[in-house]
């Protein structure tokens, strides 16, 4: 892994959590500027994840399963499925950014992503999208794991709650300083000119 090699990896900037779903996320539009800024002018080292749901609960195992009982309304089946989109402004950019689908809060558990990722000697990535403490964070931790060096933007990641989301960025903050930098996007994008 190059740590100098970085590829900028946004979080679930989907429609179904900026539109009037049980998901939707109230302050996402408050980050989507400065996620815009940072995709538009990064695309070819931008990737998008997208939670995609099952099209029922029964496809999927354990808890997964009582969690669409509970959700049934976004499953594929019942959803809209244009709401597993992009926002458009983002998917504008695909390509040259690309698209990696998953079905849990973590990007890494299929292998896809992190398999490309090394195979390109990318160390590091700039983390950007929502939710700070539920995929943000899964998606923080795994990258801790596999080894990358993160860098989360503060600025650009989101919730639905103030309190986990200011909890999740202090323990990523003080917990992981070794492995995790948290800045704001202005301060990255200037040292990263």
């Amino acid at each position: 892994m190059n740590p100098e090699k970085w590829i900028h990896l946004c979080v679930d900037m989907q429609r179904m959590f900026t539109e009037a779903t049980p998901w939707h996320v109230a302050w996402m539009p408050k980050v989507f500027d400065q996620i815009v800024e940072v995709a538009a002018r990064f695309p070819d080292r931008t990737v998008f994840t997208r939670f995609v749901p099952p099209s029922a609960p029964e496809e999927l195992p354990g808890m997964w399963r009582a969690y669409y009982e509970k959700w049934p309304m976004m499953t594929t089946t019942r959803l809209e499925p244009a709401l597993v989109d992009l926002v458009p402004d983002l998917k504008r950019l695909v390509p040259p950014a690309r698209v990696f689908d998953k079905t849990t809060y973590s990007p890494w558990t299929n292998g896809r992503l992190h398999g490309a990722l090394a195979r390109e000697d990318v160390g590091t990535l700039v983390l950007t999208g929502g939710e700070t403490d539920i995929c943000v964070l899964a998606a923080t931790l795994g990258a801790i794991d596999l080894g990358y060096k993160v860098i989360l933007l503060k600025d650009a990641v989101c919730s639905t709650t103030d309190q986990t989301h200011d909890a999740s960025l202090e323990l990523l903050c003080n917990r992981f300083s070794v492995q995790v930098r948290v800045t704001n996007t202005e301060e990255w994008l200037s040292a990263s000119l």
